[in-house]
């Protein structure tokens, strides 16, 4: 679809000389993503705003400049070296350190979130604005939004809701694998039904619809973390992430993370041949070959598959990442293995389970199900959750 103008949230507020802000105490949810039109970020542009005080930033997963590799936990307190704001980490060792402490949001009039989310339930940055809404309401704290658009598009939605036992900081709420929604509808929705209470303000993207997808803005895209590189990166994560529940990689330490998978004990050619056979739509797999630089198989020669999105709009993330998965399985026999260790500060649920939000899809691909049987009921909570999505919804 061709794109008209659009501005992004953050566009919208520096047009307005940040006039929601003036005479306010500011603190800042950021990452190297906080970037307007002309790629210059945030903290500094609201350092320099006339009648604005920068007062604290909040460093989610990754560090507010994206200092941080995945799973890494960030020091508590430091300072941003361009400004010397106090940075507050978001991302620690407990799950008691993902949301801002009472001291840290005290004498705060406004508190901003401003980071591109890439439209799954797994990525972290929605939760991390969702714990950050709820603290801000309860320090009575404003919170805004500056809206981005979803790369991966807001018209399709896939996949179940997450059980009440499987809550985690890749789950945390009821919301499909793929939500079809923007950050500033996510924070609506939540701030609702999760009973927040939160004074919240969202600066919608002007000239977006739920038709667009990134191509439509005509910018590039920055990486919202290390192993999120491309759009194409985004497309096929909602599925492929699957594989941090695992022990094939998913090609951390590569330079196309999630687009390609393998591991020592597959073989690419019956790989890519078993997938292709599946007829899944709207991709195509090619036998690969990587050797991580760092993560799962470190300098180990790994054979799996590239897989190659031939049609955006048939194109299954979620089916298809089971189907990778559940081929691997097959094909690695007793060579393939659950993640057993603790993951996103969970220690009794497999990292599996936790992604998928229920227990079904390893129990049913164990008991050797065919792949409907492991989707089973998905398509009708995707259309339960229908109804909540077209109620917050920000664009047309």
């Amino acid at each position: 679809m061709a794109a008209g103008p659009m501005r992004f949230g953050i566009d919208v507020q520096v047009a307005s000389g940040f006039a929601d802000l003036k005479g306010k105490k500011v603190g800042l949810i950021v990452n190297p993503t906080s970037v307007d039109v002309q790629y210059r970020h945030l903290v500094d542009l609201l350092h320099a705003a006339p009648g604005v005080t920068l007062a604290a930033l909040f460093g989610p997963e990754h560090g507010v400049r994206g200092e941080a590799q995945y799973m890494v936990a960030v020091d508590d307190v430091a300072r941003d070296a361009r400004t010397g704001v106090p940075v507050y980490s978001l991302y620690g060792h407990t799950f008691e350190s993902l949301t801002p402490r009472p001291e840290w949001l005290a004498g705060l009039d406004a508190l901003v979130f401003d980071i591109q989310d890439v439209g799954s339930r797994y990525y972290t940055y929605i939760y991390t604005m969702a714990l950050a809404m709820k603290a801000a309401a309860q320090a009575k704290v404003a919170f805004y939004v500056f809206d981005r658009p979803n790369p991966i598009g807001l018209s399709l939605t896939e996949g179940n809701l997450v059980n009440e036992g499987f809550r985690s900081f890749v789950g945390l709420y009821p919301l499909p694998t793929r939500h079809g929604l923007t950050a500033g509808e996510l924070a609506r929705l939540l701030n609702e039904t999760q009973g927040f209470g939160a004074e919240l303000h969202v600066t919608p993207v002007e000239g977006l619809t739920r038709a667009h997808d990134w191509r439509d803005t005509g910018r590039g895209f920055v990486p919202p973390s290390p192993n999120m590189p491309t759009p194409d990166t985004a497309l096929v994560y909602p599925g492929m992430c699957l594989g941090e529940g695992t022990n094939v990689s998913e090609g951390r330490g590569t330079c196309r993370p999630f687009e390609q998978f393998g591991a020592p004990y597959l073989k690419s050619g019956e790989v890519a041949g078993e997938l292709n056979a599946l007829g899944l739509p709207g991709v195509v797999f090619r036998p690969c070959a990587f050797t991580p630089t760092f993560d799962k198989w470190q300098g180990r020669s790994c054979e799996g598959a590239f897989i190659h999105v031939t049609d955006a709009r048939t194109f299954l993330p979620l089916r298809t990442g089971v189907a990778v998965f559940k081929v691997c399985r097959e094909l690695g026999g007793a060579d393939f293995a659950w993640r057993a260790d603790a993951y996103e500060f969970v220690d009794d649920v497999p990292a599996f389970d936790l992604l998928c939000g229920t227990a079904q899809v390893r129990a049913r691909l164990e008991a050797g199900g065919v792949l409907n049987a492991l989707l089973e009921g998905f398509d009708s909570q995707r259309e339960a959750f229908e109804p909540l999505r077209r109620r917050y919804a920000l664009y047309s």
